[in-house]
């Protein structure tokens, strides 16, 4: 018998993917955003979007990446828990960063960490879904500290993932048991990011050169290793070069 799966962000790249993969399973998946009219900011439409679902798996994102995201993820967070209860929802699901915890310099990062920390303390029993960095934010990754010849890049380790690979992810975990915690999941390769992005420039017939600089872009901001998959953390099966070749 299938469950009532209410996916807010359940339009976007990975809602959009995860619901399909729910409802391909048998469960009623139903995708919940401002076009839908669901608005977590204002808590519009949500005691009707929930409503019977056992469910609920959170996918929106903060409009911006600054410090007004952690304002964003506790009012969000707060309607969302607070609707989830009145209603009877067994099990919230949200999508996080792996290594999340160990930036404390991005304000974004803060942010999410602030967004599980409500979760966690909150009165619906949870799921925490801790993706690598998307293979599909590459080229915007890339865009934010390029000119008309040069990219510059950290050579920050990253082991990125498929979109798909992550809407997978998620749709596991939404319907299983709640793990009470946090399950990690990466893609098969670590990079260093200046090495990603002259694999990606390559695949795209881009003449601009990658330079090699850390103290370039936001993820200057991380240190060490920390945001490649830990050894618990499940491996998805796309590479990135299968997914470019594809892609081309």
């Amino acid at each position: 018998m299938g469950m009532k799966i209410a996916v807010l962000g359940g339009t976007g790249l990975i809602g959009s993917q995860a619901v399909k993969i729910l409802q391909g399973a048998g469960h009623e998946a139903v995708p919940l955003s401002p076009s839908t009219g669901v608005d977590l900011l204002t808590g519009q439409g949500l005691a009707d979007g929930l409503a019977g679902a056992e469910v609920v798996v959170n996918l929106t994102n903060s409009p911006t990446f600054d410090e007004a995201s952690p304002a964003f993820f506790q009012t969000t967070m707060d309607n969302l828990l607070a609707a989830a209860a009145r209603a009877g929802v067994g099990h919230a699901v949200i999508l996080s960063i792996v290594g999340v915890d160990q930036v404390p310099d991005l304000d974004y990062y803060r942010a999410k960490v602030l967004q599980e920390d409500i979760l966690k303390a909150g009165p619906v029993p949870y799921s925490i879904v801790r993706a690598t960095q998307f293979f599909e934010f590459v080229d915007a990754i890339l865009s934010w500290t390029a000119d008309d010849t040069t990219v510059r890049l950290p050579g920050t380790p990253v082991q990125p993932m498929a979109a798909a690979d992550v809407a997978q992810a998620v749709a596991e975990v939404s319907m299983g048991a709640p793990l009470r915690g946090v399950r990690n999941v990466a893609g098969p390769e670590v990079f260093a990011l200046d090495e990603l992005g002259r694999i990606t420039l390559a695949a795209h017939g881009d003449q601009r050169t990658v330079t090699t600089d850390n103290g370039a872009g936001m993820f200057a901001a991380v240190s060490g290793d920390v945001l490649t998959g830990s050894d618990d953390a499940v491996i998805a099966p796309t590479a990135y070069r299968e997914w470019l070749a594809r892609r081309a």
